[in-house]
């Protein structure tokens, strides 16, 4: 097999052959990754016989490390949907901003909504409502449309159990619960950044105003917010229920003796494939009393869309399988390590740069981290804050090669350009905030916890549950590990 600086000429090359195969040839991401997979194998000169079962290997670890909770999150944002849970999300965050800042309450929303809901669905189920907020307000509808798609895909690209962060944190090995942790503590000010403060650029722009056309879509929200569905607080309950049962398992595993019953039962029902079950029966028996369609309806529904994401996540798993086994991953960790490039940035930059070019945030985050996975470890660095820089790469620098690009364009009715000076460089800012905050999170690690730096989210959540027993003690006792 190849080695030394021949395996970084290779991993170029095979860089290359994805993209042009995606790009040039238009191939679906699930064949272009298996044929690059195979072709990787040939150029390391792995033995012919070990190319196939590798590919296969790799293909079978991601989804059986990923693949149950994939088809339960899509259920679980089926039944969201169905029900019109998301609908009362929006709608209240909006009546608790108010119309000043609605902005807000959109990219909030929108990235809320997006966790459990593939981003694009997640846009078009809000733009009806964005459209009938920017004519209530007299505001520009640039000013909403870059909040909504900011939000949307910050929440798409950052936080589990939304695909591609899933497939993150399983290749980088890191724990699910820090991993949600700490991507909601970078995601609100990427939101923020990229959402609102810029947005605000548009204040000047003219007003947005409903024709005649979409007057009917006026009435129908009108209508939608008549009829019957759940109210704001059992919509946010269900939808943050099983990401609560897994930090809540975190938190006590953190503060809690090992052999304890409730660490064991916390184990238990915290583990990523048990609480999204969970959540997934509590939504329906919560929730199925608003929906128009069978459950069986709304789960053959999840099951026509999870296939081709876990297809295409297999494949990511292959194709980083491939690279591994070459040792390209380790190669190239270890060069970039000789030039002092941290874990983090490393991880920001691939990610990028293949969000960019090849146009699928959720293939740029699988790809990367099927990469970088196995060989970050021996460099110590934390899995989850690479793991989070992966994810920050992946939000920013969309172009016409995304369809979330046109996604946005063709349901907001705006133009290209105007698709760049919102969605783009709306993305790219809140991308490249959270990438910062990550930064932020590191040299804190580092500093705290030289020695072990993934263990710096344990020392917080005891700092923090310390802080407030000791404000009121009688209320809980915390005891150390």
């Amino acid at each position: 097999m190849i080695t030394g600086y021949g395996l970084l000429v290779v991993f170029a090359l095979s860089i290359l052959i994805l993209l042009v195969s995606i790009i040039k040839f238009r191939l679906n991401p699930f064949i272009a990754l298996l044929l690059t997979s195979i072709l990787t194998g040939f150029l390391v000169q792995m033995p012919i016989g070990d190319i196939s079962s590798t590919i296969s290997t790799g293909f079978g670890n991601t989804l059986g490390s990923i693949g149950i909770v994939i088809g339960l999150g899509i259920v679980f944002g089926n039944i969201l949907s169905e029900s019109n849970a998301t609908k009362s999300i929006a709608n209240g965050l909006l009546s608790k901003t108010g119309d000043n800042h609605a902005a807000i309450a959109v990219t909030t929303a929108g990235f809320l909504i997006s966790i459990p809901v593939y981003m694009d669905a997640a846009f078009v189920i809000m733009m009806p409502i964005v459209k009938y907020i920017a004519d209530r307000t007299k505001k520009s509808l640039m000013i909403f449309i870059c909040a909504l798609g900011v939000g949307t895909i910050v929440g798409h690209a950052m936080v589990i159990p939304t695909p591609g962060p899933l497939s993150v944190a399983a290749n980088m090995s890191a724990d699910v619960g820090a991993f949600i942790f700490y991507s909601i503590i970078c995601a609100f000010p990427a939101i923020l950044v990229g959402g609102w403060l810029y947005g605000k650029r548009f204040n000047k722009a003219e007003a947005f105003k409903l024709d005649n056309v979409e007057d009917e879509i006026a009435a129908t929200i009108a209508v939608d917010e008549e009829k019957n569905m759940p109210s704001f607080g059992l919509s946010m309950f269900t939808l943050l229920f099983p990401i609560c049962i897994i930090l809540l398992s975190n938190i006590l595993k953190a503060v809690l003796p090992e052999d304890s019953l409730i660490v064991s039962i916390a184990s238990f029902l915290g583990d990523k494939n048990i609480a999204l079950l969970i959540g997934s029966v509590v939504a329906f028996l919560l929730l199925h009393n608003y929906f128009e369609k069978s459950f069986s309806e709304v789960v053959v529904e999840a099951a026509d869309s999870a296939g081709l994401i876990l297809l295409i996540t297999g494949a990511g798993g292959a194709f980083g399988s491939v690279i591994n086994a070459s040792g390209i991953g380790d190669f190239l960790v270890a060069t970039m390590s000789n030039l002092s490039v941290p874990a983090v940035v490393l991880g920001f930059i691939l990610s990028a740069l293949l969000r960019v070019s090849q146009g699928s945030t959720t293939v740029a985050l699988v790809t990367t981290s099927s990469i970088l996975g196995p060989a970050i470890v021996s460099t110590g660095a934390s899995p989850v804050l690479v793991g989070l820089a992966i994810c920050a790469g992946g939000v920013g620098l969309s172009l016409p090669n995304d369809s979330g690009f046109w996604v946005l364009s063709r349901f907001g009715g705006i133009s290209v350009k105007d698709t760049l000076n919102s969605w783009t460089v709306g993305g790219t800012l809140a991308g490249f905030t959270a990438f910062v905050v990550v930064l932020i999170l590191s040299i804190l690690n580092i500093s705290r916890t030289s020695s072990v730096p993934h263990a710096t989210h344990l020392s917080l959540v005891k700092y923090v549950i310390f802080t407030c027993c000791s404000s009121s003690p009688s209320r809980c006792a915390v005891r150390s590990k």
